[in-house]
């Protein structure tokens, strides 16, 4: 007599692709974050980072810290309740999202240390040379 493995559930499978969107989330808004780059200067004048650009990187970061989260509780409960992690593509779609999300995480990691140091140019204007003249 055989034994089969045993059946995955569907709202296990829905569940294995909550890290993938949140990964995907997480890109997706460090593109975005990047994007609003342009919004600490207007007519050469520093106006401080914007609040799209606070939401943006917190979300972003939010988004890839949920994924690793996320497919971690995955992982636990594959290993306490049922087949491996793996054992489906939405599984094996899971894995591979979470080996990506490190790298969106640490840009992102820097996009929000960015925002909290202080302005590199100078301040006050394009040219960042306002401490050399005064």
């Amino acid at each position: 007599m055989t034994t089969s493995a045993p059946a995955v559930p569907p709202a296990w499978r829905r569940r294995a692709l909550l890290a993938p969107l949140l990964s995907i989330a997480s890109a997706c808004l460090l593109v975005a974050r990047s994007a609003f780059d342009s919004d600490t200067f207007q007519n050469c004048h520093y106006l401080g980072p914007s609040m799209r650009m606070y939401v943006t990187s917190g979300a972003g970061l939010a988004c890839a810290l949920g994924s690793l989260l996320a497919y971690a509780a995955l992982r636990r409960a594959a290993r306490r309740y049922g087949p491996p992690a793996w054992s489906t593509w939405q599984g094996r779609f899971a894995t591979m999202s979470v080996l990506i999300t490190p790298v969106p995480l640490v840009a992102l990691l820097m996009t929000v240390y960015a925002l909290y140091a202080p302005d590199p140019s100078g301040g006050y204007d394009c040219s960042g040379l306002y401490p050399l003249t005064t």
